[in-house]
């Protein structure tokens, strides 16, 4: 049992935040949900994040968020909330909250839209990690613009900045940033499709979307690469992909991950928009596609038996 943020480590599902059919949060659905990662051996959880759809949320769902799953977790598993926001104003105001509710740290997307420079977006990282006790990980991904190894580097050297979510496809970065910040500095593999690659870089965890629904894969992935069987992980990263891009080329990645969920008996909810939702068919037709992923790859996913069961 643990908070602290030097044990967030291992395979860690950026969770989905469950919406009911008419788009409010759905606190009984996320509170079974949260148990139900639980259940697996992950090493934290990553709230209110892209795939928590938070920038469709309003800080004050954001907090209800928060206060849920920090209730359901208790020490179990560190907690670690993304707070951006648009405004340094409030992403403060949601790391101070996430530090009441007791998480083990906070994240953040730099500041976006407006193109801020490097001294804008050290300055937004420095007063949030300033704000509060807790350590921040910074939250590097291609949707909010990629910061440089060389930015990364001199955030690393904020006293509270303790980390970051490498979220890009350039490996090399993740060795230049490992070899360039301070050791005790952590880095999360945030790519889903480079589980593997990341893991043998030696990243302190992995960050991901399709960590919700296919978590027992990854931890397999995990434990390959750590007993240094390279060829099972690899071969297992392989057939995870063939999940992912099922996911994304469905048109509605969130909605598909929360509708294989849905469909496996595992309270998820729906999509929220301007994200769209499936019809019956298309609902029908996506777990097929799922089963049928399962069965040829031989990979005997929780998720496809629970779904044969339902």
């Amino acid at each position: 049992m643990s908070n602290r943020i030097t044990d967030f480590k291992g395979v860690i599902p950026a969770v989905i935040s469950v919406f009911d059919k008419d788009e409010n949060l759905d606190e009984a659905g996320t509170r079974a949900f949260i148990r139900h990662l639980l259940s697996y051996p992950i090493g934290g959880l990553y709230i209110t994040g892209s795939t928590g759809e938070t920038f469709l949320m309003t800080p004050e769902e954001r907090k209800c968020q928060v206060e849920i799953v920090m209730e359901e977790v208790g020490d179990k598993v560190p907690v670690v909330v993304h707070v951006g926001a648009m405004s340094t104003r409030t992403t403060i105001e949601l790391a101070k909250h996430a530090e009441k509710c007791g998480a083990a740290g906070v994240s953040s997307v730099p500041p976006f839209y407006f193109k801020f420079n490097e001294e804008q977006i050290i300055g937004y990282y420095r007063d949030v990690a300033e704000a509060t006790s807790l350590p921040m990980i910074v939250y590097n991904i291609p949707l909010a613009g990629m910061m440089s190894v060389e930015t990364i580097v001199k955030l690393s050297q904020i006293e509270n900045v303790k980390g970051v979510k490498y979220t890009g496809t350039a490996l090399y970065e993740t060795a230049l940033m490992r070899e360039s910040c301070k050791p005790s500095f952590q880095i999360y593999g945030g790519c889903d499709e480079l589980g593997s690659s990341n893991i043998a870089l030696g990243v302190d965890g992995i960050i991901g979307s399709f960590y919700n629904c296919i978590p027992d894969l990854y931890l397999r992935i995990w434990d390959a690469v750590k007993r240094s069987d390279v060829a099972a992980a690899t071969e297992m990263q392989c057939k995870a992909v063939h999940v992912i891009m099922a996911g994304i080329h469905s048109g509605s990645m969130m909605a598909c991950i929360k509708l294989w969920l849905r469909a496996a008996g595992i309270p998820a909810g729906y999509a929220r928009r301007p994200f769209t939702n499936f019809t019956p068919e298309e609902q029908k037709t996506l777990v097929q596609e799922l089963v049928a992923i399962d069965e040829q790859d031989g990979l005997g996913l929780d998720i496809v038996k629970r779904i044969k069961a339902q």
